[in-house]
């Protein structure tokens, strides 16, 4: 495929507003992960919160969008004058021709949540409850499109934890068949719920900060993030080179134990990028901390790159954003591409044995021209992106 430019981008997660706070996080090895707070606080978890939320209500003309999945978009374009920079494409291509596509996995779903506790004594929902501004999946991108003026195609991909990983492909093709001259790509996923409940009946939520790859881990740590990047054709700087996607139809909750899936999207997306796999510096990998995952994605990694590759898991900075997970590990692969900085695996200390992949446990300085993002959900949903200075 022709390299897409990356123009514009931006992250905001437990690690902070804005891409400073999370470089700089990043540097420190500085993890935004927190004993659970959140709701009721029943469950003994660490989580990835974005503080401030409860404060930054959606107002004025968009009022009827309010909800934390909007709050926590809206508070995400408010960052690293990303919205000064979707402005000038507006100005540039016109409203008609920005696509708006992102990932979300539950929406605004904790207001429904929140609903329920509310109902009657004869069971109705509160006559405030608003399902189409808040838990439908489509909310979070009209919200996206209306605050940024606007009006070209717009999608949500909900394919679990690939969702805002998706979104770079489908951004590659819009832009390829001449519906779109630029897009706005991201995701954002919020805390609620049924994902802090749900991980945890599946017995994937660990009860300390998460460890990828460790031999001791004990699961996962769920965080909230919102993040957006902004695709055109033409650009100095970074650059989507290629997207692979793949769905192994394995199982509803574990990956294909030799990684079948996630290795097929590896080869795709570096047979669109035109590189061989001695072309990557460094894979921020999938890393999600559970066994199964874990050493799957290890798996395909080492049949594709053998050893060679550095490989890390940036899940113990921000917790596992899910439906956002692949646009804050993209930007991460951003920050890594400019500053030279392979993130090591935070909270991590003895690799599991068996596992054969290069596995980084502290930072280290490095350049790079090359790398790679891995983002599988449930389903076998897997999408890997391909990216370059």
């Amino acid at each position: 495929m022709k390299p897409l430019a990356i123009t514009a981008f931006t992250a905001t997660s437990a690690l902070g507003r804005g891409t400073a706070a999370m470089l700089d996080a990043l540097r420190r090895g500085a993890s935004g992960l927190k004993p659970n707070d959140f709701d009721r606080a029943e469950l003994r978890a660490w989580i990835g919160r974005v503080a401030g939320l409860e404060e930054e209500p959606v107002s004025g003309a968009l009022a009827e969008f309010d909800c934390r999945n909007n709050r926590l978009a809206q508070l995400g374009l408010q960052q690293d004058a990303f919205m000064e920079a979707v402005s000038q494409a507006r100005a540039k291509y016109g409203a008609k021709r920005v696509a708006v596509l992102l990932g979300t996995s539950t929406s605004g779903i904790l207001q429904t949540e929140l609903a329920y506790r509310s109902r009657n004594e004869q069971g109705a929902l509160p006559e405030d409850f608003d399902y189409r501004h808040g838990q439908n999946l489509f909310s979070v991108t009209d919200f996206v499109r209306r605050a940024l003026g606007l009006e070209g195609p717009a999608m949500t991909i909900s394919t679990a934890c690939s969702s805002s990983a998706k979104v770079f492909a489908s951004a590659a093709r819009y832009l390829e068949a001449g519906v779109a001259d630029a897009a706005v790509v991201g995701g954002v996923d919020s805390l609620c719920l049924t994902t802090l409940h749900g991980f945890t009946s599946l017995q994937l939520v660990s009860d300390e900060p998460c460890r990828p790859f460790d031999a001791a881990r004990k699961g996962m740590s769920i965080g909230e993030a919102a993040g957006y990047a902004l695709v055109e054709r033409q650009g100095n700087g970074l650059n989507l080179l290629g997207y692979g996607e793949s769905s192994d139809a394995y199982h509803m909750s574990t990956p294909q134990p030799e990684g079948e899936g996630a290795l097929a999207a590896m080869r795709q997306a570096l047979g669109r990028a035109g590189l061989e796999p001695a072309a990557i510096d460094y894979v921020n990998a999938h890393g999600t901390a559970t066994p199964a995952n874990d050493r799957a994605e290890d798996r395909a990694l080492v049949r594709l790159f053998g050893s060679r590759v550095p490989v890390s898991s940036t899940k113990g900075w921000t917790g596992h954003t899910l439906g956002a997970a692949g646009i804050i590990e993209a930007i991460v692969c951003f920050l890594a591409l400019e500053h030279g900085l392979i993130p090591g695996t935070l909270n991590s200390s003895a690799v599991e044995p068996g596992l054969e992949s290069r596995v980084v446990l502290q930072n280290r300085s490095a350049p790079l021209r090359h790398a790679l993002s891995n983002s599988f959900g449930f389903g076998g949903s897997n999408c890997t992106l391909v990216f370059g200075a």
